[in-house]
């Protein structure tokens, strides 16, 4: 243990208020990485970044930049003990749209109300890697070093997908070279328990295009003569689904241990009424054989994404020759999006009447899942360091969405440990109006970090 890890904590234990001053000037900045009108602010962003971060004495403080891409923000100390291990922080500094969405405060302002903080980003991510500038100033100022050797990579294009992340890693390999990655994009189950995420659900979209006729014909003529390829659709699409809604196709076995595990996890129908926004009255599905972290984390799921039946104004008396829909699938950890194409395709690739064309596509910006057995010394350090913080160890929990990036570094880094940790909480709205950061999970996330580098940095390499 470092000798001054306490002196470093008591300095982040007061670091709130300067550290939401450090957070308000980033989300001030609408960096919004898929709006082409806000490439510039992308870019001003992490340019500011980049500054901040050679003002706080890291050196080699640079943008990293590749044609057609959105910037990352490197930068390293390392300036401790070669035998010390080097740890990789990775955040993003990108954000979502919030054109449309009814926002109660503005969006790209971050305004403290109770023990919440509102704000675009303040939470996805950049509470995530600003609870580690935080940090790395207060040891900076109270110890005048680190205790290990550290790297920072912030991208700026995870909210598309990171689709340029791996060129960075093919053309920039020593900004990530490192003995421990810990990746600060994740959720706590609740305000008072913390995660760490070791599965992902994997994305796969598809269209279904269904066609009977050369054109559309009267439906007073035709209709219950002919086939309606909308109705057909929406026929075809609940062979995919129970009675409740849930995907039937694909279900995988989970590990009774996990399961008993999962029961722990606060994700009560309270929880879920709250955090999903439902209306008075509705109730979230059974959770019948499974727990409802196991449906959510452990199950493959479909959404309707867009259709092309009529839409209001284009209405007429008609039997449409064509209609289509895309649908979104989340895959299972440690299913392949390959497996569960080829699963869907088996089952509506059949039962049409005669003669009727069908097309099933897959589209493009799927993401693979990811399924991690967290194991060895870092591990051990991180939950060490989260006892001290939060008064208990990290959570193994999963996270029903998909997040290109981290299949992308376990792919590439497998042989590391990667410690999936965030400040995001059930009650965020990440990527919805409101979005918010729980100031009481940041401050822990704060101190988490203090105990987390002393930890780590008594690691071998």
């Amino acid at each position: 243990m470092h000798s001054k890890v306490e002196q470093v904590r008591s300095k982040v234990d007061g670091a709130l208020d300067e550290a939401l001053k450090k957070l308000a000037r980033y989300v001030a900045v609408p960096a919004i990485s898929s709006d082409p009108k806000h490439k510039e602010d992308v870019k001003r962003l992490g340019t500011m970044i980049r500054d901040d971060l050679t003002t706080l004495g890291f050196k080699r403080s640079r943008l990293l930049e590749l044609d057609d891409a959105h910037p990352c923000v490197a930068a390293e100390w390392l300036k401790a003990d070669p035998s010390k291990p080097t740890i990789l922080i990775y955040g993003h500094f990108d954000v979502q749209p919030v054109a449309g969405e009814n926002w109660n405060t503005p969006p790209h302002e971050l305004v403290r109300k109770g023990d919440r903080a509102y704000g675009r980003g303040s939470a996805d991510d950049m509470g995530g890697w600003v609870s580690h500038l935080v940090t790395l100033e207060a040891w900076l100022q109270e110890a005048g070093e680190l205790p290990c050797n550290v790297k920072l990579l912030i991208e700026g294009e995870e909210e598309i997908g990171s689709p340029n992340l791996e060129r960075y890693m093919d053309a920039f390999p020593d900004a990530f070279e490192s003995d421990v990655m810990v990746l600060t994009d994740c959720e706590n189950p609740a305000v008072d328990l913390p995660g760490l995420t070791i599965s992902l659900r994997g994305l796969l979209e598809i269209e279904l295009a269904i066609q009977t006729a050369e054109c559309d014909v009267h439906s007073g003529l035709w209709g219950n003569v002919v086939p309606d390829p909308a109705i057909l659709l929406v026929k075809l699409i609940a062979r995919l689904v129970d009675d409740e809604g849930r995907m039937k196709i694909g279900r995988r076995p989970v590990d009774p241990k996990w399961m008993e595990g999962s029961k722990s996890i606060p994700m009560n129908d309270e929880t879920i009424r709250s955090g999903a926004h439902l209306l008075p009255g509705v109730s979230p599905l059974e959770s019948r054989d499974m727990t409802a972290p196991a449906w959510a984390w452990r199950q493959p799921a479909v959404t309707i994404l867009s259709s092309t039946f009529p839409a209001p104004g284009t209405e007429k008396n008609a039997v449409r020759h064509r209609s289509s829909v895309k649908l979104s699938f989340r895959v299972a950890p440690g299913q392949t999006r390959e497996e569960l194409f080829d699963l869907v395709n088996k089952e509506l690739d059949s039962g049409l009447p005669k003669g009727v064309k069908l097309e099933i596509s897959e589209l493009g910006g799927g993401a693979s899942s990811w399924d991690y057995e967290p194991k060895g010394p870092a591990f051990d350090a991180a939950d060490r360091a989260y006892v001290k913080a939060w008064g208990r160890p990290m959570v193994r929990t999963g996270i029903g969405g998909s997040i290109p990036f981290v299949a992308l570094f376990g792919k590439r880094f497998s042989n590391l440990p990667l410690i999936l940790n965030g400040v995001i909480d059930p009650e965020t709205t990440a990527h919805g109006p409101n979005e918010s950061l729980h100031l009481g999970v940041f401050q822990k996330a704060m101190i988490a970090n203090v105990y987390l580098l002393d930890e780590l940095s008594a690691l071998k390499k």
